[in-house]
């Protein structure tokens, strides 16, 4: 049999379920022309999708551990600087005390020197005056003591008498 005499595919009779040679010829183009458009346009567009999605939540947790473990070596660090400059800071302040201790002292030191000083001159210039002082008040004191006397008395007293 001439495949034009007999459109079905099988010679025997299966009803509706006998394929026409035609109706095969175009389901398998027809086949062959959806499975390229799916295999070359959609599915790379679908795969693609999902990779990018599978990055996004793998490579985003490989990611962030990546940060993770570099946060955690950089507070590190910050914490070494910190404690570097903390230790520093304590040292100076050791430093400043004992400068500001020695400064005082020498001050001190100094204050007391300038007081003992003044209070060296204070007393011989006391003393001067006061020696001056006496030296012109016991001049004076014979000739005011009979001067008092005598007005107490009334009339002149001692070297005055004459």
């Amino acid at each position: 049999m001439t495949l034009a005499s007999n459109p079905t595919v099988f010679e025997m009779d299966l009803g509706p379920l006998n394929p026409v040679w035609a109706e095969l010829i175009l389901g398998v183009v027809l086949f062959a022309l959806t499975f390229l458009i799916l295999a070359k346009g959609i599915l790379p567009k679908i795969r693609r999708t999902l990779d990018e999605r599978e990055d996004a939540i793998d490579g985003g947790t490989e990611r962030a551990d990546d940060l993770r473990s570099e946060a955690t070596q950089i507070r590190e660090q910050y914490e070494a600087e910190l404690a570097e400059a903390r230790h520093e800071a304590a040292r100076i302040r050791s430093a400043a005390i004992e400068e500001g201790s020695a400064a005082i002292a020498a001050a001190r030191a100094e204050g007391s020197a300038e007081r003992d000083a003044i209070i060296s001159a204070g007393a011989a210039k006391i003393a001067t005056e006061r020696a001056a002082a006496e030296r012109e008040l016991t001049a004076d004191v014979d000739a005011w003591a009979h001067a008092l006397a005598a007005r107490i008395v009334g009339e002149p007293v001692g070297a005055d008498r004459s």
